[in-house]
């Protein structure tokens, strides 16, 4: 769906249109495209706006024709739900994916839950904390937490099973929105530059790199480490000195499963105190800061007998937090 503006107040035709669900790609043109294939709707309702406020608008016979058009969602999972009330479930489930999309909501981590896509995450403004069933049009807000820690602590505790970091990957509605988007952005047919400048981008944006080599440089640096090779080729140990830090390293992971495992013990014998994974995904920048504090003990030195409850896993939780 897209908005063409011209003649005098531009700008603020382009701010209205932008509030009601349309973005700018280009000076003139804007573009709107949902996951809820509500378009028709939702363009009526920016171009009422727009009357409103004074501007003169032009609906083409195929749009009014679309607007016109009653249909309903095929096996809709909601039938008892009037088209107004659809409207308002699958208008919910855009909010949630614009904020996804432009990076207001922060999804920690997904699951599946007998065929249906759960996540978990955080909204960067206010720090509350979701969870998410459904995906595209269906998808909800099912339950909301006070931190980060005590959401995805019970997220563990209901998809342990099936659980995955980050958000799900993007549908083929979701994917069929972003290249509708992107057809219309002028900006992607601008020629390169010549010459760009390096580009600086945070730590979980870096490339994941060489992980069997960044495990090599790290044994040969520090010698209180040693080398464990299994019955296996696949997976690697490196074991500390005092036997009671060890990491296993698995080679051919898939890059959504678990690459890394690195452990805690009280002593060589007993149980682990605490342990955390890694996938071959992992960027090289984290891996390199991870297996430093490692080396250094002060990331490691639980102190023995301490409660393990939700307020020590936010406090353990807040730099990933105040990172995003």
């Amino acid at each position: 769906m897209t908005a063409t503006i011209t003649g005098p107040g531009q700008g603020r035709a382009r701010a209205l249109l932008t509030a009601r669900g349309f973005e700018a790609p280009g000076e003139d043109t804007l573009v709107m495209a949902r996951i809820d294939h509500e378009e028709p709707y939702w363009a009526e309702k920016a171009a009422q706006a727009l009357t409103a406020d004074g501007f003169t608008t032009e609906i083409t016979p195929r749009l009014r024709e679309a607007i016109d058009e009653e249909w309903t969602w095929a096996n809709y999972p909601m039938p008892w739900c009037t088209r107004a009330e659809i409207r308002e479930v699958s208008n919910e489930a855009q909010k949630i994916h614009d904020d996804i999309r432009h990076g207001r909501l922060i999804v920690h981590a997904h699951a599946d839950d007998s065929g249906t896509t759960v996540a978990v995450g955080t909204y960067r403004d206010n720090g509350k904390s979701v969870y998410l069933h459904g995906e595209n049009h269906l998808r909800q807000i099912a339950d909301t937490f006070d931190s980060p820690a005590q959401a995805l602590t019970a997220f563990e505790r209901l998809h342990g099973d099936t659980m995955r970091p980050g958000p799900a990957p993007v549908t083929d509605t979701e994917r069929a929105a972003t290249r509708a988007r992107a057809s219309l952005d002028t900006r992607a047919t601008e020629p390169e530059p010549a010459a760009q400048e390096p580009e600086i981008v945070p730590a979980y944006a870096a490339d994941a790199g060489d992980h069997d080599a960044i495990l090599d440089q790290f044994l040969a640096a520090h010698g209180d480490w040693e080398k464990w090779r299994t019955w296996s080729d696949d997976t690697t140990h490196a074991i500390h000195e005092s036997q009671t830090l060890r990491i296993e390293r698995i080679h051919e992971a898939h890059p959504r499963e678990t690459a890394w495992t690195v452990a805690a013990y009280e002593t060589p014998v007993s149980d682990r105190m605490w342990h955390l994974t890694a996938t071959g995904t992992t960027p090289a920048p984290v891996l390199q800061t991870l297996l430093h504090h490692l080396a250094e003990g002060d990331g490691w030195d639980t102190a023995i007998g301490s409660p393990v409850n939700e307020k020590t896993i936010t406090a353990a939780t807040k730099p990933l937090t105040d990172a995003g």
